[in-house]
Parts: structure tokens; C-alpha cells; sequence
């Protein structure tokens, strides 16, 4: 009499069904198995269905020999879904973790094999290997809270308008610039704009006033939600710091910004970005506050060979270039604190570029350095207050 095939090649391995998820828009495709070596399930089922996922759960369950109430861990790799696909796991009392996909490894071949199911496979098989203790197969994603990610909409909201202001400006310069005209751009340039002339002495092309106004309109429109939502920020961080905190209780993430925002060179809206993207995070060390903000240099060591790739880039791009632009700022408003001593020390007598260079080192000092302020009330070294 055969074997039935289910569970003999499942029920080696312990008692914990491991799942790998492979999201797409439409389709999400479940590896499951319990133990390496043997054949995994895989199964497709519609994206977002949950009830389809319970069934596919107790499906994979019963086939490889585990009872009703096995536990689960799964994984899936972060992307365009978010967090939500992760609060559903939990919720069905899955034990997931959502995994960095540039952590993931990958052939070195110049031409690899890729498909989906390619894909879940080796996903299931670096889930199996780190609950087996290999916790150094990738790097895990610490998922928020639902309150923090609903709190961090608004900062990035104004950067996305930051950068669609700066595109639709260009935009605008651009189309001026193929006509070989400069005009002041303000509230009066539609009225500029009729009685400029081109470099032949001509007006310009009624296609191309049209195609400039529309342009200007979008960049007054974005110019416009950018101010407004800047006003939020400090009316938030203003509010904060004129009510009395309450003895006891966890301070609300504004008043932490308006705590930061106390130091000279940092501005509300910089404040409320650090502690919404930043110091919110259960971070330890400050290791982990600067792998976060990609600035760490990255080491090459082969043999003798042996130099600096640069910084890592990884982490929060927003948050990396905000904390460039805001060491210039120190370095203007802080000049007494040693950090900006150092700087001109190392930077100060160096050409442009050794100085570019020397600003990234002071944004990952800077950040360390407001942590510790965050965290421990430690002010950095030679830094000064805004007069109260």
C-alpha cells in the first residue's frame, strides 16, 4: 500500500509550519513546509483574501501532519504593501517578520533565473534557516505602530511637496530656457509672461504660454499646500511646548519635537521628522542610529587591498539628505559646539570637495549626537539653546 506522500514528506521536522509569501497586486503565492529537504506546498490564492488565507493556513497544516492549532511563522518582503499584510498575519495568529529585500541574498551571475516561484522558495528557505538560530540571513524591518505610521504622514507628506515643487519649478525654468528667455516667476507672471520676448524679438509661441501656465499653476498650487502644511508643523510644536506636561505620562511625540527643536539650527519641522522617523524607533546604540540613516562607511578588505566604498546609503533616504542640509545649518548657528570645531579642524582648510566629504561625517555625528539628547537630556558638546 503506498505512502501518502502529504505527510511523509512534511512531517519530519518539528511541530512549526513555516510559510514564505510572495505579494504581487493581484496574487499573493504561499511556500509552506515544516522542514528542509522536502517538498514545499505552494499555493496562489487572490491578494488581500482572507478568508482564502485561513483556508489555505489550515490546508497546509493538514497536510503536513499538524494539528488544528500549530503555530506559524511566515515572512514577506517588505515592499509596496506596507505594514498591513503583516497586522493581518498577527492577526491569525501568525508570528511574522517582514524582511529588507535588498538583504536578501542573491546569485552572482550576471543572467539568473527569476520567478515567483523561484522566488518564495528561497524565501521559505532563508525563513527556515533564521529560526534555526542563523539570524544574519537578512535583515528584519521593525514594523510600527499603527498610531506612529498614522504620525509620520505629515512629514512626508512635506517632502513629497518639497521635491514636486522643485520638479514643477524646473519644469517652468526649463520651457523658458528653450526659448532663450529668463522672466521673474511670481504671483504677476502671466502678465510677464505676454509681454516677454524671445531671443529673435518675438512673442513667444501661444503653445508655449499655454504649456508654461499650466506649469505655473502647479507650482503655485504645490508652493501653497507646502506653506500650509509647514504651519501645521510649528503650530503643533508651538502647542506642545506651552502645555504643561502631565507628571507621569509618556510625552507626545510633539512636545519630544519641540524639545529638540530648543537647540540652535534645528527647526520644527527638522524636529518633528527626527522624532516621527527616528528617535521613535526602539533603537539601542548608536550603531543602529547610523546604519538607519545609510551614512555609515562601507569597508572593502580583500587580501591587501583594502579601501573605503563610501557611505552604505541605505536606511531613510529622506531622513539622510535632511540631516546633510541641516549640518550646514550647524556648522552656521552652533559654531562653538565641538563638532563644528572638529569640522573646520579636519574640513575647514581643504578644498570643496574634502568639505563635502566632511559634511556627510558631521551629519552622522549630528544625528548620534541628538539621540543622546533625545533619549538622555545630554546636550551635545558645546551646543547652545534658543533663548527662551
Amino acid at each position: 500500500m503506498p505512502k501518502s506522500p502529504q505527510v511523509d514528506q512534511c512531517s519530519e521536522g518539528g511541530a512549526v509550519l513555516y510559510v514564505a509569501l510572495e505579494l504581487s497586486a493581484r496574487t499573493w503565492l504561499l511556500a509552506s513546509g515544516v522542514g528542509m529537504g522536502q517538498a514545499l506546498r505552494r499555493k496562489t490564492i487572490p491578494a488581500g483574501d482572507r478568508g482564502a488565507l485561513q483556508r489555505e493556513l489550515a490546508a497546509a497544516r493538514a497536510r503536513c501532519g499538524l494539528g488544528a492549532t500549530a503555530p506559524v511563522r511566515s515572512c514577506y518582503e517588505a515592499g509596496r504593501d506596507g505594514f498591513w499584510v503583516h497586522r493581518l498575519l498577527t492577526a491569525e495568529g501568525v508570528t511574522n517578520v517582514v524582511v529588507d529585500s535588498s538583504s536578501i541574498e542573491v546569485s552572482r551571475r550576471a543572467r539568473r533565473a527569476k520567478t515567483d516561484r523561484l522566488d518564495a522558495d528561497g524565501l521559505w528557505r532563508l525563513l527556515w534557516r533564521y529560526w534555526q538560530g542563523e539570524r544574519q540571513v537578512w535583515h528584519v524591518v521593525a514594523v510600527p505602530s499603527e498610531a506612529v505610521e498614522e504620525a509620520r504622514h505629515h512629514e512626508r507628506e512635506v517632502a513629497t511637496l518639497v521635491t514636486e515643487q522643485t520638479r514643477w519649478r524646473n519644469r517652468v525654468h526649463g520651457l523658458l530656457a528653450t526659448a532663450g528667455v529668463r522672466v521673474r516667476v511670481d504671483a504677476h507672471f502671466p502678465e510677464r509672461l505676454a509681454a516677454v520676448r524671445d531671443w529673435a524679438g518675438r512673442a513667444l509661441p501661444a503653445g508655449l504660454q499655454a504649456r508654461l501656465l499650466v506649469y505655473w499653476a502647479q507650482w503655485g498650487a504645490i508652493a501653497q499646500a507646502l506653506v500650509a502644511a509647514r504651519r501645521t508643523q510649528h503650530a503643533a510644536v508651538r502647542a506642545a511646548r506651552a502645555t504643561e506636561p502631565t507628571p507621569g505620562a509618556p510625552r507626545s511625540l510633539e512636545a519630544q519635537a519641540a524639545q529638540l527643536a530648543q537647540l540652535r539650527g534645528i527647526g520644527e519641522g527638522t524636529a518633528l521628522t527626527l522624532v516621527k522617523e527616528v528617535f521613535s524607533r526602539d533603537l539601542q546604540n548608536r550603531r543602529q542610529v547610523g546604519a538607519l540613516s545609510g551614512l555609515v562607511p562601507v569597508p572593502y578588505q580583500s587580501g591587501t587591498r583594502h579601501h573605503e566604498q563610501g557611505i552604505s546609503r541605505a536606511g531613510l533616504r529622506h531622513v539622510r539628505g535632511l540631516l546633510v542640509e541641516v549640518s550646514w545649518q550647524w556648522l552656521r548657528w552652533q559654531p562653538a559646539s565641538a563638532l563644528t570645531q572638529w569640522y573646520l579642524t579636519r574640513f575647514g582648510p581643504a578644498g570643496r570637495r574634502p568639505r563635502r566629504v566632511g559634511i556627510v561625517a558631521v551629519a552622522r555625528r549630528l544625528l548620534i549626537a541628538l539621540w543622546r539628547y533625545h533619549r538622555t537630556g545630554e546636550l551635545p558638546a558645546g551646543a547652545i539653546l534658543r533663548p527662551v
